[in-house]
């Protein structure tokens, strides 16, 4: 019962602190431009989770960095690259929307690429969710967001997608603090290369948006929640562990009409319900972490 009730703790938090990218986002993009944002951001939490693998011990000439980088190109540079140049013309809350889409992309590639089981529930659990993401994305295109914003979202999903899936299949034996650490810091040095030579230093405004906007996107989204997405993706399927993202459609929603006062329409709250649903058939079976597992994972 302990470990169940840990395990949701940390759920609970993973679902925060990755709700808050997309409304952090909106505040760093009046700043600074976001490619550039977005390498000062990896590169700091890379020095930072390396520096601290380092101190451990946990650097060797063996690291297969190539695979690291490979999972930094997928999900960090072009996951964020792409998503925040869609928000630059799109709202928050519609950015968590289609993000949220995807466990039923995960799914399907899961029992085709990893082998994984798609049991009748769990077809049913993600088609709700699917349909409230839908409902919902519908409604928001249909009253003025943006269609390119939109895509370029879409291509970042496709781009987190293959990432979840090569994090699974390449299976590697590093500790999380370096998978992670690394790709932050090789996506940062891709990212900076096109920040440089497609925009401009002198558009960015270093007020206290700007640190208070960096700071939170090192250490709360950076090193926090993705450390934390990656930690329950290497103890569950890839279908439980991306089912997570079906929570974020009404936890973004909120957050985006509380702190950028966003409309809320009667549509995002009709969405939620199967979206809701949706979540509880994928998950209600899923493995919480063992304690031995949990320990080790933790070390």
């Amino acid at each position: 019962m302990k470990d169940n009730r840990l395990y949701l703790a940390l759920v609970s938090v993973f679902v925060l602190t990755w709700s808050s990218a997309f409304v952090a986002t909106k505040f760093a993009l009046t700043t600074c431009p976001p490619n550039l944002f977005l390498s000062f951001r990896f590169i700091s939490a890379g020095v930072i989770l390396l520096a601290v693998a380092a101190a451990k011990g946990q650097l060797h000439r063996h690291i297969p960095w190539a695979k690291i980088a490979l999972l930094g190109l997928l999900n960090q540079a072009g996951y964020y690259g792409l998503a925040w140049a869609g928000m630059e013309t799109t709202s928050s809350g519609l950015a968590t929307l289609i993000t949220s889409l995807n466990p039923v992309l995960v799914s399907v590639a899961a029992s085709l690429v990893l082998g994984e089981s798609l049991s009748t529930r769990k077809v049913v659990g993600l088609a709700l969710g699917l349909a409230g993401a839908a409902l919902v994305v519908h409604d928001r295109i249909a009253f003025g967001e943006d269609a390119h914003g939109v895509l370029l979202i879409g291509i970042a999903l496709l781009c987190m997608v293959a990432g979840t899936l090569a994090f699974k299949k390449l299976d590697l034996k590093e500790s999380l603090i370096v998978v992670v650490g690394g790709q932050q810091l090789c996506a940062g040095a891709m990212l900076l290369a096109v920040g440089l030579g497609t925009e401009r230093f002198a558009d960015i405004s270093l007020n206290s948006t700007f640190w208070l906007s960096l700071a939170w996107h090192i250490g709360v989204v950076s090193i926090g929640a993705f450390s934390l997405w990656f930690y329950l993706l290497s103890k569950g399927s890839a279908t439980s562990a991306s089912s997570l993202h079906f929570l974020m459609p009404p936890v973004g929603l909120v957050m985006s009409w509380l702190i950028l006062h966003e409309p809320l329409r009667a549509a995002d709250l009709v969405g939620t319900v199967p979206i809701g649903i949706g979540i509880w058939l994928v998950t209600r079976h899923a493995t919480t972490p063992r304690p031995k597992a949990m320990a080790q994972a933790a070390k």
